[in-house]
């Protein structure tokens, strides 16, 4: 295929999918195609088998059939497929250094482990090279990107990838900050105390107020073409950007941010949503 004016292409301009032959695997390929030419890169289909038994004839009609829905679907897209003997999580984090990301169907079959499933997803987007886009719900095909913006310093790389996801998809970028008093420390001074205590909400506000735009500023003067609105709510955190992801056509978010338990494989705000998003959703890790 031929690349954008004046782009040169990287060893890293390839997007993977994940294939094991299911119906979603195979709606994962459309997206991983529709990601490939957005990008001006390649696509590689990619499938991991742990015992010999289990690469039969039937998985490589599979493969054909995912290169040739791909070819159709964006002509001259320059596509190769992987078969890979080794545990599915394995195969798929080593391919990933390779890539720029790795889209993941939203249900999965027990031939290509427990993807989607169990908890394959979980640990890919917490140990891939790459952002992980997980495929499900039905998106908002006229929505923005809606970014989950934390304000740490692990989040960063989550909002450069979204200004450059609604600058691709010439989509407006909703980022949403969601703030409550739950997670706020409050002063103890001792038993003396009282037991409720008062906290200063207009303050708080402001604080979270600035942390949004301080995380949007280097990337509105970067990509000045991207339409960003700023939204921040007052709620907990899953609830407000599960009920935001219905009318979104993307929701990218960090792995990590405030708040997380240390030992984690992945905050429980990213794995909310991918499991439970009405769209797809990417995780992008700090220090991809």
């Amino acid at each position: 295929m031929t690349d954008r004016p004046g782009r040169e292409r990287t060893v890293n301009d390839t997007v993977m999918v994940g294939v094991d032959g299911s119906p979603s695997s195979l709606a994962a390929v459309d997206v991983a195609a529709r990601e490939a030419r957005l990008r001006g890169a390649s696509l590689r289909i990619v499938h991991a088998f742990s015992r010999p038994a289990d690469l039969d004839p039937m998985i490589h009609g599979v493969l054909a059939q995912a290169e040739q829905r791909a070819a159709e679907l964006m002509p001259g897209l320059e596509v190769s497929r992987t078969v890979a003997s080794g545990d599915t999580l394995t195969v798929l984090q080593s391919e990933s250094r390779h890539s720029v990301l790795a889209v993941m169907g939203g249900r999965g079959r027990n031939r290509f482990g427990d993807l989607l499933l169990g908890s394959t997803v979980v640990q890919l987007a917490a140990h891939a090279h790459c952002p992980v886009m997980a495929v499900r719900g039905r998106p908002e095909p006229r929505g923005p990107v809606l970014l989950a913006v934390d304000g740490s310093p692990a989040g960063a790389p989550a909002v450069g990838f979204a200004f450059t996801e609604a600058a691709l998809r010439e989509a407006p970028l909703l980022a949403l900050h969601v703030w409550n008093t739950w997670s706020e420390p409050t002063p103890y001074e001792g038993p003396a105390d009282p037991l409720n205590v008062l906290v200063d909400l207009d303050r708080l506000r402001e604080k979270h107020r600035r942390r949004l735009e301080e995380a949007l500023a280097p990337w509105r003067a970067a990509r000045p073409e991207v339409s960003v609105e700023p939204l921040l709510e007052r709620s907990r955190v899953r609830h407000a950007l599960l009920e935001a992801a219905k009318g979104a056509q993307l929701v990218v978010a960090g792995a990590r941010g405030h708040g997380g338990f240390t030992g984690m494989l992945l905050g429980s705000v990213s794995q909310a949503l991918l499991y439970h998003a009405d769209c797809p959703v990417t995780v992008v890790r700090g220090e991809q």
